[in-house]
């Protein structure tokens, strides 16, 4: 299953950044084997949109689920009705 944690670096050993939408890196892990792949958030500087945005990336790269502080409302129900 593929897991995604917003970090605020890039490898596993990172601490987990407490904002969703704004986290500077996403470590995104496979826990079958625990190989795992940091992309910069692109969306972190977005005027507004950002949790929205960051969430479709979650689906885009079929995260199941996502480790994270916080998440705004809208990027829960955007999550939510990926299905993560």
């Amino acid at each position: 299953m593929k897991v995604a944690v917003s970090a605020l670096g890039s490898t596993l050993d990172a601490a987990v950044d407490p904002r969703f939408g704004r986290s500077s890196t996403f470590i995104l892990v496979e826990t079958d084997d625990m190989t795992f792949e940091a992309i910069e958030n692109g969306n972190k500087a977005l005027g507004g949109g950002a949790g929205i945005q960051s969430a479709q990336l979650m689906a885009q790269k079929k995260v199941k689920a996502v480790l994270t502080g916080n998440c705004g409302p809208n990027a829960y129900q955007t999550l939510s009705a990926a299905g993560i």
